[in-house]
């Protein structure tokens, strides 16, 4: 008889690759990690990696399992190790639905690579800021050469192949007065699905925010002025993930990001060693939940560190967040971005408030209005 805790419903990502990158991205929160892991920590084993596709498998309670892959990037750990991974699911399937996503910066792939994710049916996502002149500011090689041009041909390279991608664009203090100029190159460049993500980082001395973090008013100024363009040439033609998960939430369902959901917990990361932690954003010793090697992910998932951290997001809001009328759609925010004093205030508040109250302002009506015609043309959507 099985002692295998009840099954979960949770997300947990990987990085194979923990810190290690093939570029040096200025802007990047996990290259730090490398003085917490030191600088030779070692790639995922096989071992390890049967441990993880086994352990998610058999703790999830859904029909489809989504296995996502990250870094550092995690391209350097070479095909072959995908090529087992695939194995590893298939064998331990269960009859379970398994996808696959792949955060890489594109400089690695070719042809191979273009292959295997085809064939077996990897969602790409593909890391990529824009503009040329925005992009090679900060996504620069290790000996500081401009990385655009390189991927560039990994999307294509991907176009040429058929491989589902998306992509992913980090604003910044480069790029948040370019919205427009942003998506049109996106779209440009052949890209129909896109995420914008915006970068608050601290200095760890200090804790005074980085120069090239994107103002907190910035990004809602940037997803607006992305937003009209998309209204008024794109819609139903090329999708943003902040603008569909808006509508979702207007038509009355939860948000798909974890950002916007009331709590937090249920998206977790594994690090190369099996090592699992509360969140992608907080993989320090102290939210470190447990080890997909010696445990249950659901024992993780339902162990009490892990369900406090998951509901310090509802119980540490702000009154001005518990009393805004736009707490439906917001719900505080990621708990990374909670830093900011407020006079009387014991909790801090989060740096990208203003952003989220024009965005949600500003498309209010248009959302409105689209909601409106969903529900009445159901069938249209």
């Amino acid at each position: 008889m099985s002692v295998f805790p009840p099954q979960a419903h949770f997300h947990l990502m990987a990085k194979p690759s923990s810190f290690h990158c093939n570029i040096q991205c200025e802007y990047c929160f996990y290259l730090e990690k490398s003085e917490q892991f030191g600088q030779h920590a070692p790639f995922m084993s096989k071992d390890t990696l049967k441990h993880y596709v086994k352990n998610y498998i058999q703790s999830h309670a859904g029909n489809v399992v989504e296995f996502a892959w990250q870094g550092g990037e995690p391209t350097l750990l070479g095909l072959d190790f995908y090529r087992q991974a695939v194995e590893y699911q298939q064998e331990f399937a269960q009859g379970k639905q398994i996808t696959n996503a792949f955060q890489t910066n594109g400089i690695a792939l070719n042809q191979q690579w273009a292959a295997f994710f085809k064939q077996h049916h990897f969602l790409i996502g593909l890391s990529i800021d824009g503009l040329s002149a925005v992009h090679n500011r900060y996504r620069i090689s290790g000996n500081g050469n401009p990385t655009f041009e390189k991927v560039v041909k990994a999307l294509n390279l991907l176009q040429e192949y058929g491989v589902e991608f998306n992509t992913l664009t980090v604003i910044n203090d480069q790029n948040w007065q370019k919205g427009r100029e942003t998506y049109l190159a996106l779209k440009q460049l052949g890209s129909t699905y896109m995420q914008f993500i915006p970068i608050v980082e601290r200095h760890a001395q200090t804790q005074s925010v980085t120069d090239f973090s994107v103002p907190s008013e910035g990004y809602g100024q940037f997803l607006v002025d992305v937003f009209h363009e998309w209204y008024e040439h794109d819609v139903g033609k090329i999708y943003v993930s902040q603008f569909d998960n808006l509508l979702g939430q207007w038509l009355g369902y939860p948000s798909t990001t974890c950002v916007h959901q009331p709590t937090c917990g249920q998206s977790l990361v594994t690090e190369a060693n099996g090592d699992v932690y509360a969140c992608d954003h907080f993989v320090y010793p102290e939210y470190k939940v447990g080890n997909l090697t010696q445990q249950p992910l659901t024992e993780i998932m339902f162990s009490s560190k892990q369900q406090q951290f998951g509901l310090e997001k509802s119980q540490k809001l702000t009154a001005l967040c518990r009393h805004c009328e736009f707490r439906k759609f917001c719900y505080g925010g990621c708990p990374k971005h909670r830093f900011v004093s407020l006079e009387n205030e014991p909790n801090p508040h989060n740096y990208l408030c203003a952003s989220y109250r024009y965005f949600f302002e500003q498309t209010a009506p248009y959302m409105q209005a689209m909601a409106r015609q969903i529900r009445l043309h159901p069938s249209a959507a």
